[in-house]
Parts: structure tokens; sequence; C-alpha cells
């Protein structure tokens, strides 16, 4: 299958070069590399010059297209009509030797799927427990794997606030887990929900779709939004065997007062993708859900070395929370 790669970068030359030396060393070489770069210096430029990569192009984009959903939009309007398979991935991951050969199998094994998500190895600790195992409320199990459940899902287990989803769906009151919840098993596991950096898709997809502008510069949650519309037309997979390592780079990242905004707002819109009309006890979920992860927030004020970092970020969710009264997110689809 030809296939597409799209690497959307800003201000992390170091980190993408990295990504590139492993795309490099693939057991299936991309027919061609596209890097859509955003920065504001010729950082990326320059390394890219020293550094031959084959079927490698660059574009470096204005104003107009810069940010994380216009990029990639512009990405896809320059990739080869040869290509049956567009792939994109964050400019600070690292594959494994044969992550695009387990993408491009899973075509081939579900020939009805519009979009194959790859598998995040690096972030999770997950143990082997089999069927039958008794779960704590401190942990959380999966097709036979178990993990360490973060505060914030505990909590919500104890107001029976729970997502009522398997990881990569999305609840009708959203605020799901996601597809990091899933276990590293091997297997395939179908989904409504994909990371955008670690995503692909048929290139058909974007006949009829494109990413929303709605998420502009950083881009929070523009792949929920993107893959809950894909989904509605077709189907989705994730394939464990597919992996790769994110390496969370914090440049290029929006200060925390404007991420705990985006949290809420962009969460809210996605929210809405899903359930346009919700139910009122749908609504009701949504909003307790959002209180208790601020106040979580503000507790980890008094409970984190970084309280700054933690009161910032608190701040950003409040006022976003706020600002729904007065000036909800507009649809832009």
């Amino acid at each position: 299958m030809n296939f597409s790669l799209i690497i959307c970068t800003y201000m992390r030359p170091k980190p993408l070069l990295q990504l590139l030396q492993s795309v490099k060393e693939q057991t299936i070489y991309p027919d061609e590399i596209l890097i859509i770069d955003g920065s504001t210096n010729q950082e990326t430029e320059f390394i890219l010059k020293e550094n031959y990569f084959q079927n490698l192009y660059y574009f470096l984009v204005s104003d107009a297209n810069r940010g994380l959903t216009k990029q990639r939009n512009f990405g896809v309007s320059k990739v080869n009509s040869n290509s049956e398979i567009v792939c994109f991935l964050d400019d600070d991951t690292v594959l494994e030797k044969d992550y695009f050969e387990q993408l491009l199998q899973t075509y081939q094994i579900h020939p009805e799927a519009l979009g194959v998500g790859g598998y995040i190895s690096n972030e999770t600790n997950w143990n082997f427990v089999g069927d039958n195992y008794h779960v704590s409320i401190n942990e959380f199990y999966f097709d036979g794997w178990k993990r360490k459940d973060g505060s914030r899902f505990i909590l919500r287990k104890k107001l029976g606030l729970d997502s009522d989803c398997p990881p990569g769906y999305s609840s009708l009151y959203s605020h799901g887990r996601s597809i990091g919840f899933l276990p590293p098993s091997g297997k395939v596991y179908e989904t409504e929900m994909l990371m955008g950096g670690v995503s692909s898709f048929r290139k058909k997809v974007f006949d009829t779709i494109e990413f929303s502008t709605y998420f502009e510069g950083y881009g929070l949650y523009e792949d929920a939004d993107f893959t809950l519309r894909v989904a509605k037309k077709g189907k989705l997979y994730l394939n464990t065997a597919a992996k790769l390592n994110h390496y969370h780079d914090a440049s290029g990242r929006p200060n925390l007062y404007l991420y705990g905004k985006m949290v809420v707002r962009n969460g809210w819109y996605v929210w809405r993708v899903k359930n346009p009309v919700p139910k009122f006890k749908n609504r009701l979920k949504w909003h307790l859900i959002t209180i208790v992860l601020i106040l979580i927030r503000f507790s980890n004020t008094f409970t984190m070395a970084q309280k700054r970092h933690a009161f910032t970020e608190a701040m950003g969710r409040t006022i976003g929370w706020w600002s729904l009264i007065f000036n909800r997110p507009k649809n832009k689809q």
C-alpha cells in the first residue's frame, strides 16, 4: 500500500531529527514524508538540510497555516494522489522498527477500517493478571491486564462519575478513558477515538472531512474531534503491536493558564460533537466531573512540588468553565 507520512512540527528541530532517524530504520519506508513546519525560525530547516532522508519534502508555512489543525490540513493538500494511507506522527515520538508494517497490516486484516492508530508503549506500567482477577478501586483492569489508576479516576469511581464506556470510546457525558487505557496485549481493538499524533487514515477520508480550525495553535483534543466524526462514517482500530515511544517535549506547548482553559473549553466542544443535545443527567455529570477535576488541580497546589504550575492550570480551568456561561465554543465543522 502506498502511504504518506505527515509530521507537523513547531520549534522542535532535535526531537524531529530523532523521530526521522527512527523512520529511517523502518521495515517499510514511507513513499513520501511531508514536514509541515510552523516554526518562527529556520532551525528546523537547517537541521533537515544537514541530514538527508529519502522521499522527504519540507514546507515552512505562513501565519495563515500555522497551528496543528491548519498544518495538518495543509499537509493533506500536499499528499501524492497515489497514496492510499495518510499517517500522522507527533514530532516528539520515536518508532519501533516495525511500526508502519504493523499499521498497514491492520488495514489488510480489517479492510473496512477508515483509520488505524499506533500504540504508545513507554507511558504506563501494565501487568498481565489473566481472567477472573479481583480489581481493587485503585486499579484499572481491561482484557486480562491491570494498571495503577490515577487519583482523579479513583475519586470519580467513589462519586459514581467514572466513564461507562471501554477505553477509546466517549460516553454521553464525555470525560472517557483514552486509548492509553488499552493494554499492551498485541491485539487490535476497535475504538471511536485515536490519538492524532500516532494515527493513520485512508486518504479517501479527507475527501469529506478535514481537521477543525476551531482548535487553534496547540490544538488540544483536535484528535478526539476529528476521529469522533470519522467514526460516524466507518470503523477505527488501534493496533497495540504498532509501538512507539512518546517523549512529551516541553517546547512549543502553551502556558499552563491557557492549557487549563483549553482542557475545559475544548473538552466541552468535543463532548458536543459526540452528543450535540445531551439530556439533563448527562449535562449534570459533565459539569460535576469538570468541577471535580478543577478541585483536584487546586488541591495539587498543596501536594505537589510544582505548586505554582498546579495553581495556574487550575485557574485556567476555572475561567474556562465560567466562560461557558457567556461564550460557548462555536462549531466550525
